[in-house]
């Protein structure tokens, strides 16, 4: 293991260091003061769509126990605090009535969190979308780009002065292929029609969101949160490199390019152009130029050729690990070198603003032992995802600081209460929190920064 403090030395002085949660994850209380129903609400009741019907319902809590969190992320010595706002608390239907009750609770978190001296992360958008505008067709609808774009302006009036950088959409690879094409996500949908107008949607509901929130705010830090995918050939063969540059368009460029290049890859205007509705003027919207863009990292993907019967474009395919490999207990392949090698192809492929780290954690379903949570695995992980975030920035990459996901164990959507990806353990019966090994950790890495300079 690296020692804390030679980890430190290789991160910037100016490095900035947090913890993120998403609020239907966390927050429960989904039924008190006017907050409406959201796709997650409903999809979470679904028989067979997450695991034993879980709901965040009750969650871990944190609309009633958001002091004691904070206190606990001030204690871990981190510098910020990566969150979401729930679309339904502030308007209960999506559009309309703005919910007052819900723009308090956002404004005593705030508050709350100045007081601690942490900065302001939020995310407009983790996922959920308020249940009523499924009437229009959700995110396949044009009409919800537009309430986007609404709901951002109401959250800047109310809250933008104490933000200190604001994030539009979290990860619209999970919103839009997991959601709309795979059906693993609410609203459950498998359908290439669907996903391909969700994907525009998705896209053009950023660059409204950011040009109503900057009519408000113009000098508030501006980006976006992006899940894109370390992707490799499964062998060195001809076919299978160019199924990797397929599945990196079809994953990665079809958000990617649009948002920091003005255009979609050709490809994709091919094969899914005529199903996704873009009208003139719509890639200078999604266009914005951003202060900083967030990236999610978990593992990579070992990429190969398929070309069989009914075989979809990008005709590639996940191999699953080897025996062998190291997996989480989600089953996710350990690759730090992926976080790395990521980073560094990005930006010789588009022209991008600073990055931070926004999520990256690892699933790891240690129980508390005699009062503490001996996770080595996942201190580990983290240790080594570091040091490839220092490769990143050794290679010229300006990434600016890292948001380890999670907090605290939580809602892990269609794996419910199954999956464990925080650094603090928590009791769902009784909501008491346990700071694992590995916050210990984290905490030891980010004071030790702290003394360094």
């Amino acid at each position: 293991m690296t020692s804390a403090k030679d980890l430190a030395a290789r991160l910037p002085k100016e490095f900035l260091f947090g913890v993120a949660t998403a609020a239907y994850q966390i927050e429960g209380a989904a039924k008190e003061d006017g907050r409406g129903p959201s796709i997650w609400d409903a999809f979470s009741r679904m028989p067979g769509r997450v695991f034993q019907q879980h709901t965040g319902d009750v969650a871990c809590d944190h609309y009633h126990l958001w002091e004691k969190d904070l206190d606990l992320i001030k204690s871990l010595g981190v510098g910020a605090y990566r969150f979401s706002i729930a679309w339904p608390r502030i308007l209960p239907d999506g559009r309309g009535k703005v919910n007052d009750k819900g723009l308090d609770f956002y404004d005593r978190l705030i508050d709350g969190m100045v007081a601690r001296g942490l900065k302001v992360y939020p995310t407009l958008y983790h996922w959920d979308l308020p249940l009523m505008l499924m009437g229009d067709g959700g995110w396949t609808a044009r009409s919800t780009a537009e309430a986007f774009a609404d709901y951002a302006e109401i959250v800047v009036r109310r809250l933008g002065d104490r933000m200190d950088a604001l994030a539009t959409i979290n990860e619209p690879w999970c919103i839009c292929h997991l959601s709309h094409l795979y059906g693993i996500h609410a609203p459950g949908e498998k359908s290439t029609d669907a996903f391909a107008a969700a994907v525009h949607t998705l896209n053009l509901a950023h660059g409204l969101g950011v040009q109503a929130a900057r009519s408000v705010r113009p000098d508030l830090p501006m980006g976006t949160v992006l899940n894109a995918y370390s992707i490799y050939p499964a062998t060195e063969s001809g076919e299978d490199k160019a199924a990797a540059e397929r599945a990196f368009t079809f994953h990665n460029g079809i958000y990617m390019s649009p948002v920091f290049s003005g255009a979609y890859p050709p490809d994709i205007l091919d094969v899914f152009g005529d199903k996704m509705n873009i009208q003139d003027g719509d890639l200078e919207v999604i266009n914005q130029p951003l202060d900083w863009w967030g990236l999610n990292y978990y593992t990579p993907w070992r990429i190969h050729a398929d070309f069989a019967a009914g075989a979809a474009y990008p005709n590639a395919e996940a191999t699953p690990p080897k025996d062998g490999v190291p997996v989480t207990d989600i089953g996710w392949e350990v690759d730090a070198k992926g976080l790395s090698d990521l980073l560094i192809d990005l930006y010789k492929r588009y022209d991008l603003p600073p990055v931070y780290i926004t999520e990256n954690g690892a699933c790891y379903n240690d129980g508390v032992d005699n009062g503490a949570v001996p996770d080595t695995r996942r201190t580990d992980y983290l240790e080594q995802h570091f040091e490839a975030s220092a490769d990143a920035i050794d290679a010229g990459v300006p990434l600016k600081g890292y948001f380890l996901w999670s907090l605290m164990d939580n809602f892990e959507w269609a794996e419910g209460y199954k999956m464990r990806f925080g650094i603090v353990h928590v009791d769902y019966d009784t909501q008491v929190r346990t700071l694992k090994d590995s916050g210990k950790w984290y905490r030891e890495l980010v004071n030790t920064h702290k003394s360094s300079f």
